[in-house]
């Protein structure tokens, strides 16, 4: 069996590999969300506008991202289309790709045996979060990936080694990079509690040299990742204080949530949340654990990341997406815990949750495929082909979870585990083109159609409608005084409007004649009408002879 050859040596090009599939196949396979259209719109107006230091989305300033994965996200897209959502993608996969390349070699650096951190690295990476973040244009991945990177470097500068300058330097060029990616984000979530928790397990060694590393390391991270929020501050005061006070007061009053709304953190890593929770017994694992003192870290480094999560009243699921990083690392002591000792030292409690973990995946192997034919009914056999494969694929795997099962063969599972999402990803995405909204008609290609053949200008009424400004594919004006614009001088002009959020709104086109064309709709396909704030009614307004 695979599973069984000796893979030591290629573990890092393994990585690479399985991260190519996770996080770049199929890339644009999901239709753009609002997080991301927001970020793809200012990569956009740098390369169209020139707006690099003074980023804008529809033309208006941003501040409220600072703009070091937008610039790479622009540079992308000048190399591989400015229309293509691939293009757009791109840099966040390849940073996922890049963080879990430093992440492995970080344990490596902690006396971490290589098959463990191969299995930590193969969790965090099939983690659903880390998968979604990925693949996804948001910010997240970026500000994470260059703080696990800091993390190593920073490890590295501590432990006295040769070249403790250098590493300092680089420890902190990435610690400013993260800054220049989300602001003080993974500093608080991810790096405080890795200090906390490396302190309280490994304390700190002290030497003359290592004042002058943390210093240099400081003083560079700074500089390097404080440089922009300096310049657009002075330069642009007044729209960046506006940015800044919006942004600081929804911490404690926007999305506010209980302080226990993170008890069920573990859930976002997906198929792997019953051997996540089973990390979490720490007196449970504490004797069995391969390395205690690694397990220890990693699992006071979970938890303070949760509790310094939590005292902040504003609360997403996506803001857990830094707590996944060392939960990973502890999963993979339980998983290793498991493979080495399932058959000759597990009790039939102890075999419960790992019956129940493989029980469900089995489950879902074989009822996925009739789950997507009766969700998607005739839709589904316009891309047969692609249905079929999927379904075989997924068949077999459900096949090869009962020949494990039957075997108790628990390397040969947690492979499987591992394959069920490259398998999701290369095989089942192509099919979400059947519910994207293109499918809708009419859909943002024929409403700018019509627009230009009528060499008519677009407004909207209702507000920032990010997915469609990106895809629409240039700046849609507003065309309410409220948002700083008055109204059209044009004769004759498109708008478009949310009905729903927006009332009153004709009276403020009263010398207008307005004729309905049609309501564009950006749902999934499968689920029109669902997300009001997803559509938009279109008219043509036509000024009245006086």
């Amino acid at each position: 069996m695979l599973h069984k050859i000796q893979l030591k040596p290629y573990y890092l090009p393994i990585l690479i590999v399985v991260g190519c599939l996770v996080f770049i196949l199929n890339l644009d396979a999901l239709y753009i969300n609002i997080m991301e259209a927001r970020n793809f719109i200012t990569a956009r107006e740098m390369l169209t506008h020139n707006n690099w230091i003074f980023t804008t989305i529809d033309l208006m300033p941003r501040y409220e991202k600072p703009p070091l994965p937008t610039w790479l996200t622009a540079i992308s897209a000048s190399i591989f289309g400015i229309k293509n959502v691939f293009a757009y993608r791109l840099p966040a996969a390849l940073v996922s790709i890049f963080m879990v390349i430093m992440f492995y070699k970080l344990q490596l650096k902690l006396n971490i045996k290589k098959y463990t951190a191969f299995l930590g690295s193969l969790i965090l990476m099939t983690s659903f979060y880390i998968v979604f973040s990925g693949r996804d244009g948001q910010w997240d991945i970026f500000t994470h990936s260059f703080m696990v990177t800091c993390c190593y470097f920073f490890i590295k500068m501590i432990a006295l080694e040769k070249h403790q300058y250098q590493n300092a330097l680089l420890a902190g060029i990435f610690f400013g990079a993260s800054l220049l990616s989300k602001g003080p984000v993974s500093l608080y979530a991810l790096f405080l509690p890795f200090l906390v928790a490396y302190a309280i397990t490994y304390k700190f060694k002290t030497s003359p040299t290592l004042w002058k590393s943390i210093s240099l390391f400081i003083i560079v991270g700074l500089i390097s990742g404080t440089w922009w929020t300096a310049i657009a501050h002075y330069y642009d005061p007044e729209a960046f204080a506006e940015v800044a006070n919006t942004e600081s007061t929804r911490w404690f009053s926007y999305n506010v949530r209980p302080i226990w709304y993170y008890w069920s953190f573990f859930t976002q890593s997906g198929i792997w949340t019953i051997p996540a929770l089973m990390s979490l017994f720490y007196w449970y694992l504490k004797p069995r654990v391969s390395n205690f003192k690694a397990y220890r870290f990693y699992f006071l480094w979970t938890i303070f990341s949760v509790i310094l999560l939590s005292i902040i009243p504003e609360k997403k699921s996506r803001y857990l997406l830094p707590v996944l990083i060392p939960l990973a690392m502890a999963t993979s002591f339980y998983a290793e815990y498991a493979i080495r000792n399932f058959k000759d030292n597990f009790s039939k409690l102890e075999k419960i949750p790992v019956w129940l973990n493989f029980g469900v995946l089995t489950l879902v192997s074989f009822a996925l495929p009739f789950l997507l034919y009766f969700g998607l009914k005739e839709t589904i056999w316009e891309m047969k082909y692609q249905y079929l494969l999927f379904s075989i694929f997924l068949i077999a795997l459900g096949i090869l979870f009962v020949y494990g099962i039957y075997k108790t063969d628990m390397k040969l599972l947690f492979s499987l585990q591992v394959l069920m999402i490259v398998g999701i990803l290369s095989f089942g995405f192509p099919l979400l083109k059947l519910i994207a909204p293109e499918r809708n008609s009419p859909n943002v290609a024929q409403i700018r159609s019509y627009i230009e053949e009528n060499d008519l200008n677009m407004y909207d009424v209702s507000g920032l409608f990010p997915e469609l400004i990106f895809t629409y594919g240039k700046p849609i004006p507003l065309s309410i005084e409220e948002y700083g614009d008055d109204l059209p001088s044009e004769k004759e002009f498109g708008i478009l409007v949310n009905e729903e959020s927006t009332p009153g709104w004709r009276s403020r086109f009263g010398k207008y004649q307005l004729r309905f064309v049609d309501t564009l709709n950006l749902n999934p396909a499968i689920s029109k009408g669902k997300n009001v704030r997803l559509i938009r009614n279109f008219y043509i307004a036509t000024k009245k002879q006086d």
